[in-house]
């Protein structure tokens, strides 16, 4: 347990100096976000500091195995497939990586991930148990790489991202407490810490954004860790789902109305609520804190008694949602502006 009075501050503490030499870096190449019409932003800001949260995580999470506080399994699941989407985030930063190429790539991390993990346990559904076999693999494959591309979508404005990765990492590591597994914390508290140390430079205004490879190893990331709640309890699982229930519904829900209207679902747009609330509301920081009071006041408490087998999961994730879901919808989720 010594050992981890070294190994978080480290992950704060590295992410806090890297994204500050990744900030200097982003300026001198002129690796710079400058605001168009489908920017929610107005001023030209440095990106890729989400690079500084990959590498701490990464090498906390190494030294968390070598010391014994997390599972190897876990750890490599985490590392591989999370470091092949950060490059590939990395690259198309960068650059521009085509849209099928990113999302073969996406695939493969995934997979490899999947495997890693051994596939999904059985899965807790209305009181019944599905053992989904190899069907497992590709179920979770598809899942990995949508909450990958969602978290993408849904970095949009300063610190949004940051405060919902923080959130998840710290209410999942308090499921594991309530549901007496403690052991199983230190990942996601590790997470935490390193997302910390890039949301001072990304708290609004933000001085630096994320990035694809920032926000795609966040995405994939918190899919794995979800996945391995799953295998220490299936009632976690749903407990975590629950945790990420804004970032799922708001890009869920503006997916499909997209789909309904007819429009190009892989052109790059700004119609999800979290969007449309902060132009509403004139500024990023109310929506970010409005955000987090919904994870904190309404997400958090329902995900507890999940942890606490005091409600089924699948029926609590249901009332979770739904007025998320009326939310995302009051507030245009996938509508045109006009």
């Amino acid at each position: 347990m010594t050992s981890l009075f070294w190994i978080l501050p480290l992950a704060l503490l590295g992410s806090l100096a890297g994204t500050a030499l990744l900030r200097r870096y982003a300026l001198s190449n002129s690796l710079i976000d400058v605001p168009n019409a489908r920017s929610s932003h107005v001023l030209p800001t440095p990106r890729g500091g989400g690079v500084a949260i990959v590498v701490s995580f990464v090498l906390s999470t190494l030294f968390l195995a070598l010391t014994g506080q997390i599972q190897w399994t876990l750890t490599w699941a985490v590392v591989l497939p999370g470091s092949l989407v950060a490059i590939i985030g990395f690259l198309d930063d960068h650059g521009h990586i085509p849209a099928r190429w990113r999302l073969l790539g996406h695939f493969t991390a995934a997979i490899i991930g999947v495997f890693l993990l051994g596939g999904l346990p059985a899965i807790h559904l209305f009181g019944m148990t599905l053992d989904l076999g190899w069907a497992g693999y590709l179920f979770g494959s598809f899942y990995l790489v949508w909450l990958l591309n969602l978290y993408n979508f849904m970095d949009g404005i300063d610190g949004l991202a940051s405060m919902e990765a923080i959130f998840v990492c710290l209410g999942g590591a308090l499921l594991y407490v309530v549901s007496g597994n403690f052991d199983f914390a230190w990942g996601p508290v590790a997470l935490a810490l390193a997302v910390a140390g890039f949301l001072y430079w990304n708290f609004p205004p933000a001085r630096i954004f994320m990035g694809d490879a920032g926000s795609g190893f966040l995405g994939i990331t918190l899919g794995f860790l979800s996945l391995q709640a799953a295998w220490v309890n299936p009632a976690l699982l749903w407990g975590w789902l629950i945790l990420l229930g804004v970032f799922i519904v708001d890009a869920t829900c503006t997916l499909f109305v997209r789909l309904l209207r007819g429009d190009k679902v892989y052109e790059a747009h700004r119609s999800h609520a979290y969007q449309f609330a902060s132009r509403q509301f004139g500024g990023h920081l109310p929506i970010t804190l409005s955000v987090s009071c919904i994870n904190m006041i309404w997400l958090l408490p329902i995900a507890i008694l999940v942890a606490l087998d005091k409600v089924d999961g699948s029926v609590a994730l249901l009332i979770a949602y739904v007025p998320l879901i009326l939310l995302a919808l009051r507030f245009k989720a996938g509508q045109r502006e006009g």
